[in-house]
């Protein structure tokens, strides 16, 4: 056999890149294909219909059985603070914001009292609702028995209030909505304005009990504060008396340090001065200390000091001029040379010279170190003693100060509180309300629900969803395939061409005609089939389906015949050994055949067929074995395929098909590409991708579906300008000089 489309990909992986690796074809994975949306909505327009048309109908009786209710609303402003007839700082009960957050958590405090237990409370005894037989109407609720206790009947007032109220609270405004929803408009109005008005006077009542509370507190407090500011101005002067301590005038009452009471004696003056100088002592001490360590730390000639006086670098210079000539002379005489001995003499005296002037400047360092330190000691002595002198003198004021600061303090609380006791007293029970009616409700004059648009429209919400969901599970169980948008989500293979379904007469008389839909469709495939792989059309082709009469025989002869017509030699197999119908679609004999082939050493051209059409052989499926799947698992039918992949151009096999035979499978593995057929809008229960698996299994070579007996015209004729169903325009003479062709064909 010629190398196989499998070797192909093996060479040149990178060039299939849209197929798996067993050359399968892998749909590329997209998000959103619209295509196939639209294509499913098509395939189930009359199911969607029907659940929107139900969800409609339902929403429309739950509208009609619903009772009309009516929702009165009444509009209140809340301001941060309630106003004042006297003006004055706020009472204790006055609530304020400063910022955004505080506003947000005012209004929403002021919703949950409105909404709280206790405002149900007031509107359920200002109206008398409870035991009200028309408030319990108004409600759709019975009235309670006369077995129910008093306690539980107010209880079930106050839930029934609080359960049918509403409160909008708009985030850019401090106007409330209150609503409140029954079957009595009346009833609607009259609670949400008791709701109102209760609301204002339980801010009042609220704001009143405070203010008394907080006056009554103050007056406690008040008088305590004046005892204590007794108590302590007492103490203070006593201990004044008792110490004999007089403070000047320009002396803090407090006694603290750096005031001027506390600065202004001579120790304290004294001791700051002296202070400053030990500081700067201190600080010429361990200067004086840094020198005198690094020049005793280190050999003399090398301490800093040493080098940068004046007079030893001009003892060092004259040392290397002397060492220079007394090298010169070395280098001319002996050591015993007079010159030498010269040179050497002064070189030894220079250098006492050296050591001394040197030793004269570490001993200079020395005694600045040591004057540092007795003026830094002497200075501390004197310091540590006016200290001692400064905090015997500052004793008497520690007692002063703290008395003094008590008097202060409690002289601070006790004005705090007289002031705000004066203003509460003139303010008290004066207080304006910081809730204001925009608009009092009115009884409703049309109810506001049910409302038909909105359960319609949530009806329609609904039935859009129910009917996605059920489409979905639906596409999702189903491998029928109706359209061909179809065939790559749901198969996982390229689609090759689609085929028309034949109105009239049999699909092979309408490939007779070249010009008929049926004719142009298999053209269409033979052109996808040149280029559907690489390395271009595969040598050995296999066609195969799932289950019979899906068109595959149809679709290997108008394959078959569409090559030949091109000029390559080609040759279709009928490797259906259990149905054949190969030979009875070309009017040929089957008593020889594949089966004769296989089951002897008979060359292929002996079997083989060849028809009136140029280039084309059949060979037919022979007589019907016993065992189809024995003969193809018998290494007979490789050499039959490569026989006849070396004489023809082009080799398709009409297959049996996959579903419960082995045969497909098992040849599958032998050809270079499969050509699956799909019979379009079939019913299946999984038979297309248990096929598929099996084929896959064998590892074949998936080159496409063909999508066959496609009816446009049922899917809405949106395919059939696509297709060129309609390109050519038959008329009635056309349609009979295409029949009496075919007729005199026949004859």
């Amino acid at each position: 056999m010629p190398q196989s489309y499998t070797a192909e990909i093996a060479q040149h992986p990178a060039s299939f890149d849209h197929h798996d690796e067993h050359g399968a074809f892998a749909p590329a994975k997209a998000g959103l294909d619209l295509r196939y949306v639209v294509a499913a909505i098509r395939s189930n327009l009359w199911l969607i219909a029907a659940i929107i048309a139900a969800t409609f109908a339902l929403a429309l009786a739950a509208t009609l059985i619903q009772t009309k209710r009516y929702t009165a609303a009444t509009t209140i402003q809340i301001n941060d603070s309630s106003g004042r007839i006297l003006s004055g700082q706020d009472s204790p009960g006055d609530e304020q914001s400063n910022n955004f957050y505080d506003t947000d958590r005012f209004l929403k405090t002021q919703t949950d009292i409105i909404r709280s237990r206790g405002l149900a409370l007031r509107v359920a005894q200002k109206l008398k609702l409870v035991g009200n037989p028309a408030f319990y109407r108004s409600q759709e609720v019975p009235l309670p028995g006369a077995a129910m206790t008093a306690e539980d009947q107010r209880n079930s007032a106050i839930e029934l209030l609080r359960g049918n109220l509403i409160i909008d609270l708009p985030r850019d405004s401090r106007i409330i909505t209150i609503r409140y929803e029954s079957t009595d408009p009346q009833m609607s109005a009259q609670i949400v304005n008791a709701y109102a008005g209760e609301f204002i006077q339980s801010n009042l009542q609220r704001k009143f009990d405070s203010s008394s509370y907080a006056r009554s507190f103050l007056a406690e407090q008040l008088d305590e504060a004046r005892l204590k500011l007794e108590t302590s101005e007492r103490a203070l002067n006593a201990y004044s008396r008792d110490t004999g301590l007089i403070r000047t005038e320009n002396a803090d009452s407090s006694g603290k340090e750096g005031s001027a009471g506390a600065g202004s004696s001579v120790v304290t003056a004294s001791l700051l001065q002296l202070n400053s100088a030990a500081n700067e002592a201190t600080a010429k001490r361990i200067e004086a200390e840094g020198r005198w360590r690094s020049i005793s730390a280190v050999p003399l000639l090398s301490a800093p000091q040493v080098v940068a006086n004046s007079t030893v670098a001009n003892l060092l210079t004259e040392q290397a001029r002397l060492e220079g000539e007394l090298a010169e002379e070395r280098s001319r005489h002996l050591e015993e040379y007079p010159t030498v001995k010269s040179k050497q003499q002064q070189l030894n005296m220079l250098n006492q010279q050296i050591q001394q002037t040197a030793a004269s400047v570490r001993n200079a360092v020395r005694a600045e170190y040591q004057s540092a330190l007795s003026a830094e000691q002497q200075l501390n002595a004197k310091v540590n003693q006016l200290k001692g002198e400064t905090l015997t003198e500052q004793d008497s004021t520690v007692q002063y100060g703290m008395l003094a600061r008590e008097v202060d303090t409690n002289r601070a609380v006790y004005d705090g509180l007289l002031e705000r006791f004066k203003t509460l007293n003139a303010i008290a029970g004066v207080s304006l309300s910081n809730v204001n009616v925009i608009d009092q409700a009115e009884a409703p004059d049309r109810p506001t629900s049910p409302n038909l648009l909105k359960n319609l429209a949530l009806g329609l919400l609904f039935g859009l969803g129910l009917a996605t969901v059920t489409v979905f599970l639906k596409d999702q169980f189903d491998d029928s395939i109706r359209v061909p948008e179809d065939v790559e989500p749901k198969l996982g293979l390229p689609l090759l061409g689609v085929v028309p379904k034949a109105y009239s007469g049999e699909p092979g008389d309408a490939l007779e005609d070249p010009k008929s839909p049926i004719s142009e469709a298999y053209n269409s495939l033979r052109g996808s089939l040149l280029y559907s792989t690489p390395a271009g059309l595969p040598h050995v082709i296999l066609v195969t389906s799932a289950q019979p009469s899906e068109g595959k025989t149809t679709s290997s002869f108008a394959i078959a015949s569409g090559f030949a017509r091109m000029g390559k030699r080609t040759l279709l197999i009928d490797a259906d050994m259990r149905r054949p119908s190969l030979h009875r679609r070309a009017n040929l004999s089957n008593d020889k055949g594949l089966s004769t082939l296989l089951t002897s050493r008979q060359p292929l051209a002996e079997v083989a067929i060849t028809l009136e059409q140029d280039f084309l052989s059949v060979l037919p499926a022979g007589p019907i074995p016993p065992s189809p799947t024995e003969l193809l698992s018998t290494a007979r039918i490789e050499e039959v395929l490569r026989e006849a992949a070396q004489t023809f151009d082009v080799v398709l096999v009409d297959s049996p098909p996959v579903l419960g035979l082995a045969d497909s499978p098992l040849m599958a593995a032998l050809v270079d590409g499969v050509i699956f057929v799909v019979e379009a809008d079939r019913s299946r229960r999984g038979s297309l991708k248990t096929s598929l698996r099996r084929l896959r299994a064998m590892r074949a070579v998936m080159l496409g579906a063909v999508l066959t007996k496609f009816d446009p015209l049922k899917s809405g004729n949106r395919y059939s300008e696509y297709y060129g169903y309609e390109y050519y325009q038959y008329d009635d003479k056309s349609s009979k000089r295409s029949k009496a062709s075919r007729a005199s064909k026949a004859a």
